[in-house]
């Protein structure tokens, strides 16, 4: 049975011989496998949602006030008729949360009832049972493509060597494969029925990359374990036919339950915005209502005998005024309360679902090549892309193609440029790269290489991105047509064409190990020979074929043997060992410069056999070997980073193929044929924290043990050995080629390549036994083990020989230059933050043009607070300078006009250049309000060396002081939580996997996609969002206000003079349509317009359109036009006899046009499908209201609305005050036309110039007013007053097709043939 074990360590799990995986105690102690993501049940539904909606403040409001009609004082309407709107809209609400939730039932359902197999004690066997059924300490049997139910400890694997592959795709989007170890001591198959341990581990957390703890045997002995022991639940089996677990979490508490917190509720800015202004319309609305009560005290207070209509209560008492006012106020809060928008909110998230339905159906956003289209996984934030201030953008994956190309390397001191690759690199035609191959050589190999006699295991076809149709079945080894490719793979990654000198080199030390010419240094070509076996081994790549990419190779292919014999090349080995003495070093040539030439001297008759490499064009490099190509083998490299599939294929482009890797062994592929199979001793995986990763390795022949290090040259050049024991010239090569390298990786990080440096370092037998013995006890440590691990670590990788050093190429994505430059010009400021070196970060800032030539860049790079803070005062006072000698110049409407005449030089602009360390102690110092006073003078911001938690810190900061609005885009894990502390996350579904992605806002799959995600559909999204949050306003204040202006003429007494039902239906169904779809399909401003001129975004990111003024003078309008639509009417029908409703209905039909035809002059663009629901709002309006009227004898009683809308039908009065009412409340609109026609003219013609493609000097208007120069210098011959080049212009966009969806060019059109008539 399991037993809860309460200790300070964390969970303990007992098993003991009294029910192994039987429930019982394990049911109380721990949660069960059954996962449940939904929020309701059928019990808890209504009183759960009821309360989630009145978390919303509207809702409440209206509660309380449909309530509040019940109390017969204050009624003002039927009290039925009150409770509609409220109950309709939260109904809505209701049913569009219960199918999410029906949705999530479905899904819990499905994964809860697949199938497992579960070891039953009393049958002695495994049993299926669903994964509900699961329970802590149940032992688990899992087989190949199978779904992991829960977080499994692992015991057994069918795999000798006690690994077991997984695919994590499902939980973190990697296709590339993962490697899982037995716990130690458990390599063979676990007896069951007789195990009695007791496991001890931590608590469940949400940490994937973390995990540890220890297991006691019954002799007391503690076996540790940690993450590589661990199954993690939805992860998927690979290439291992039967792998045997014990459950350590189950359900809610396994590490991917604890990752799925869902996408996280963030409220936009015109969210905020609005609720503020909902406050004013309440104080607005409290100060109607006092007026009313007010006046309805003077009213009554105004009569000598009490009129008839007040009656007194029971006692003969009359009401006082003062308490009378009281009840109106409430009787007037119930009357006016639709003066809140009710259905505003329900509204906005309908305009949010059809937004965010046309951003991810843009077919310009969808990346054919990888066939992703954009994912919206936030639909509450779409208006918030058209006022992004700030892009925080990573680097590796995001601005570069994270497709690592091997573009050049040093080895011994010697640079070599690979040129022949870098012009191939620049090819398009990838199928046309020419390769250099190694001759075949008539070398002997042996035949009797150590094989492995277990048969690779193949890998099938995975679901990745759900559980759905999860069937419990063996490998088949069918690989179905539909399989993703090996990651890392791609042509540029693998076609490398090597350079013609150092395959020279490579050639010299295979002609030496076979004839040991004594025209060649034997310490050189060893030199060469070390530096690409350690990039053919020193990683984890896991080795598979062209024909089967996810087929496991374990075993070497078989090879015609050669005529060398094992006896030779052990004679050869121990001859190189000999003369090297146990360390490889170089005596090169001394050139000093970059990529200095191949000297050949004294190696004529040697390099006689090499001639046939002098022509590049005929010289080709062996991809796998010559004998590997004649049989037809290819293989493909599956690497869990780019970096190393890079490494991997360099080295087998210069015949240094990895053929097969075990956790045993390794087997590489030598250039003259021979395979050499490598005993791996111990592998020391990357981290963070020595940014480095080392393989120890026995070599076969010479039985030596060799340490091969691959890291970043600020680490490994310090781990050098700098007191080598041999003579003074060895110590000055020494220091030379290290000063070479050094040097060279420095060019290399100024080109904008990421460097490593490859090291080696011979161990004896005896220190490496004292190593393992350490490394040993740190592995088996219950406590501070992670801290144990890296001190061993670091304690073998000290002392090393410099080998050489490799430069990588992370191209560029395409558009990324076009992107970041029409971003700079929409006002947007980008900071980089990135864990590359500073050098290369800069290059690449300056290739992306985020930096140009003529930015003055500050450099920041300090390692103390005092100095840190005088850079930065100092730096600062040089930016303000230059601020004030560059005066700000004057916007007219929106653009800045500049004269052709006056050459005025352009206004410097500044880049801040800050490295990690100086940015810790910024952080750390205090000094971030000096940091942030700079950088806002600044356009460009680049943070070099960022860790995540600087990334994330940074974000914030500048979010929480600058009061901007920040957008943060990555693709890896590393940027998660830069991610998510952004008002706007973005991830890219890159080579990095998919956590940035799952946890973004939006995700795309190329960066330049980012450029018309905002500029584009971020400018509609605010634009349509804002102004239909304030026509909703509008229309209610107007609307409310007819009902305000007629207490005026009743007495304050609280009645109305339209039908309650129609007022209901005014809001909810005769003006709801039109302003949905004006919230989703207008285009103020044409794709193309908004593309060609960025500047047009800074509308959005000075929330121009919604603001206080904004709202204010929509206020104003509104009571305008109410005033207009009540007292026209009023003056037409004074002194008639006509009665309440056939006073009312004019107005209520008024109101309507007036309201609907205010909507019309606020739309861009008109579609067929706006014109068809603003006729079809019009007809159900008088269509309703001619049914009602002639069906509603007694609706309302005393009034009814009998037959009223067709009396008036017959009335010419009705058709007239229809006509002209609306276009006096609406004559100031109309006015402001000729006023604003400047702006939209202008807007016009720069369309039209941006849409003609050509040069400015086309079009006539240029020829008469133009110059030279550019467009600024021919906005003041647009005339302000007209000029006489109006006519000039009508020619010129005469011959252009306008767009139909570009309003702005054909009213300024429009205007401009208006103004022709007026010259005339």
């Amino acid at each position: 049975m399991c037993q809860r074990k309460k200790d300070q360590r964390g969970r303990g799990i007992w098993v003991g011989e009294e029910g192994l995986g039987s429930i019982g105690r394990s049911i109380r102690y721990y949660d069960s496998n059954e996962i449940k993501t939904t929020k309701y049940t059928i019990f808890t539904f209504l009183p759960k949602n009821i309360y989630e909606q009145f978390r919303r403040f509207a809702n409440i409001y209206f509660v309380f006030i449909a309530l509040l009609n019940f109390v017969p004082v204050v009624n003002a309407f039927q009290p039925e008729v009150s409770v509609i709107p409220i109950c309709v809209i939260m109904a809505i609400t209701a049913i569009k949360d219960a199918w999410e939730d029906f949705r999530r039932y479905k899904l819990d359902k499905e994964i809860n009832h697949m199938g497992c197999y579960i070891y039953s004690r009393e049958e002695h066997a495994y049993v299926e049972k669903c994964w509900k059924d699961v329970r802590v300490g149940d032992f688990v049997q899992l087989q190949c493509n199978e779904i992991i139910p829960a977080d499994i400890l692992l015991l057994y694997s069918s795999d000798q060597n006690g690994v077991c592959h997984l695919e994590t795709a499902n939980l973190d989007g990697e296709t590339n494969l993962k490697q899982r170890r037995v716990v130690m001591g458990f390599s063979s198959q676990v007896s069951l029925k007789f195990f009695q341990n007791t496991i001890i581990c931590e608590m469940p957390n949400n940490d994937l990359n973390k995990f540890k703890g220890y297991m006691v045997q019954p002799n007391h002995e503690q076996i540790g374990f940690n993450i590589e022991n661990l199954l993690l639940r939805g992860c998927t089996i690979r290439n291992t036919e039967v792998a045997v677990g014990i459950v350590i979490y189950a359900g809610h508490e396994t590490k991917a339950m604890l990752n799925n917190s869902g996408s996280r509720y963030k409220r936009s800015r015109i969210e905020q915005r609005m609720n503020v202004d909902i406050f004013m319309c309440v104080g607005l609305l409290l100060v109607m209502c006092l007026v009313g009560a007010v006046g309805h005290g003077i009213w009554t207070g105004n009569f000598r005998e009490h009129p008839p209509y007040d009656v007194p209560d029971s006692n003969g008492n009359f009401v006082s005024p003062v308490l009378a006012g009281f009840y109106m106020f409430l009787t007037m809060i119930i009357l006016l309360q639709i003066l809140i928008p009710i259905s505003l909110y329900v509204s906005i998230e309908l305009v949010k679902l059809g937004q965010v339905f046309l951003i991810h159906n843009d077919i310009d956003l969808y990346d054919e090549e990888a066939d992703l289209p954009i994912q919206c996984r936030a639909l509450t934030i779409t208006e918030d892309l058209g006022q992004i201030q700030y892009i925080f953008s990573d680097k590796t994956g995001t601005l570069t193609e994270n497709k690592m190309v091997f573009r050049r390397c040093t080895v011994d001191g010697i640079e070599f440029s690979h040129q022949e690759n870098e012009l191939d690199l620049d090819n398009e035609d990838f199928a046309k790269l020419q390769h250099f191959t190694l001759p075949a050589m008539n070398f002997e190999r042996s035949a009797t290489c150590k094989r492995s006699t277990t048969r690779p295991l193949r890998r099938s076809q995975s679901e990745r991105a759900h559980f759905r149709g999860h069937r419990r079945s063996r490998s088949v080894g069918r690989r179905d047509s539909s399989q993703s490719q090996v990651a890392f793979s791609s042509p540029i990654e693998k076609d490398v064409t090597p350079d013609s000198r150092l395959l020279r080199r490579v050639r010299e030390a295979a002609l030496q190990n076979e004839s040991f010419s004594p025209f060649l240094h034997a310490k050189t070509s060893t030199s060469f020979t070390d530096f690409f076996l350690a990039l053919a081994i020193c990683n984890t790549v896991l080795v598979s074929t062209a024909t089967e990419p996810r087929q496991r190779v374990t075993i070497p292919p078989p090879i015609k043997p050669s005529g060398i014999t094992l006896e030779k090349i052990h004679q050869i080995f121990q001859r190189l060992k000999l003369a090297s003495l146990s360390q490889s070093f170089s005596s090169s040539q001394s050139s000093s410069q970059l990529g200095a030439s191949f000297s050949a001297k004294n190696t004529e008759e040697p390099l006689a056999v090499l001639e046939s490499c002098d022509d590049e064009t005929s010289c080709s490099a062996s991809s796998g070997g010559q004998e590997l190509q004649d049989k037809g083998t290819e293989f493909c490299y599956e690497a869990e980073s780019p970096d190393e599939a890079a490494l991997v294929y360099a080295a087998r482009a210069y015949g240094f193929v990895l053929v097969s890797r075990t956790p045993e062994q390794v087997t590489v592929q030598l250039p003259q044929g021979t395979l050499l199979t490598l005993d791996i001793l111990c592998t020391l995986g990357f981290d963070s924290v020595r940014k480095r990763m080392s393989v120890v390795v026995r070599h076969p022949l010479t039985k030596e043990i060799v340490v091969y290090t691959k890291g970043a040259d600020s680490v490994i050049m310090d781990l050098l050995d700098n007191s080598p024991k041999g003579d003074i010239s060895t110590e000055r090569r020494l220091k030379r080629i290290k000063d070479r390298t050094q040097k060279h990786l420095d060019y290399y990080a100024r080109d904008g390549l990421r460097t490593l440096c490859i090291a080696k370092k011979v161990l004896n037998e005896d220190d490496f036994q004292k190593w393992a013995n350490f490394r040993r006890e740190a592995e088996a440590a219950i406590d501070n083990r992670e801290e144990l691990l890296i001190e061993t670590a670091q304690h073998l990788e000290t002392k090393f020989t410099l080998l050489g050093a490799t430069a990588i190429e992370d191209r560029l994505q395409d558009g990324v230059p076009d992107t970041i430059l029409s971003l700079r010009e929409a006002g947007i400021k980008i900071w980089v933050l990135t864990g590359d070196k500073q050098e290369t970060a800069v290059n690449i800032a300056y290739s992306c043009k985020l930096l140009n030539q003529r930015d003055t860049v500050f450099t920041i790079n300090t390692e103390n607070k005092e100095t840190c803070e005088s850079l930065l005062n100092l730096t600062l006072e040089e930016v303000k300078k230059n601020h004030e000698h560059s005066k700000p110049q004057r916007r007219f409407f929106g653009v800045i006009p500049t004269s052709g005449s006056v050459s005025e030089a352009p206004s410097p602009e500044f880049g801040l250049v800050v490295d990690g360390q100086t940015l810790s102690i910024i952080l750390q110092g205090g000094l971030e309000e000096k940091l942030l006073a700079l950088a806002r003078r600044c356009h460009a911001v680049l943070c070099c060396r960022c860790t995540p938690l600087h990334k994330s810190m940074v974000v914030k900061l500048v979010r929480r002081h600058l009061k901007a609005m920040t957008l943060a885009i990555g693709d890896g894990a590393n940027d998660v939580s830069m991610i998510q502390a952004a008002d706007v996350g973005i991830g890219i579904s890159g080579q990095e996997g998919m956590q940035a992605v799952m946890a973004s806002d939006f995700a795309i799959s190329r960066f330049k996609h980012l450029k018309k995600l905002l500029l584009v559909h971020g400018h509609w999204c605010y634009s349509r969002l804002a102004k239909m949050v304030i026509y909703f306003f509008y229309k209610n204040v107007c609307y409310v206000n007819l009902l305000f202006w007629y207490q005026f003429f009743c007495g304050f007494s609280g009645s109305t003079m339209v039908d309650y039902w129609q007022m209901i239906f005014f809001n909810l169904f005769f003006t709801s349509v039109p302003p949905l779809l004006f919230g989703v399909l207008d285009k103020d401003v044409s794709a193309e317009m908004l593309l060609r001129l960025p500047e047009l975004y800074k509308n959005g990111q000075n929330s121009e359109i919604y603001n206080l003024s904004t709202f204010i003078i929509t206020m104003l309008d509104a009571f305008y036009q109410s005033l207009i639509c009540f007292f026209v009417p009023y003056l037409m029908y004074k002194d008639s006899d006509i009665d309440v409703f056939s006073f009312g209905n004019p107005i209520n039909t008024i109101s309507l046009l007036t309201i609907l035809l205010h909507l019309a002059l606020e739309m861009k663009t008109w579609t067929v499908l706006q014109l068809v629901t603003m006729i079809c709002s019009v007809a159900l309006y008088f269509i309703f209201s001619v049914i009602y009227n002639a069906a509603c004898l007694a609706c309302n009683p005393p009034t009814n609305p009998y037959w009223i809308m067709e009396r008036q039908l017959k009335d010419p009065v009705f058709y007239f005050l229809c006509l002209i009412t609306p276009v006096i409340a609406l004559l100031p609109r109309l006015e402001c036309f000729p006023f604003v026609g400047s702006a939209l003219l202008l807007t016009g013609f720069l369309e039209i110039i941006a849409l003609l493609g050509s040069s400015p000097q086309s079009c006539p208007l240029f020829e008469q007013q133009h110059s030279g120069g550019g467009l600024p210098c021919a906005l003041p011959a647009l005339g302000f007053p007209w000029s006489t080049s109006g006519s000039a212009l009508h020619t010129c966009t005469s011959k252009l097709p306008l767009h139909r969806d570009t309003s702005y060019t054909a009213l300024g059109a429009k205007a401009l043939k208006s103004e022709k008539k007026k010259e005339v």
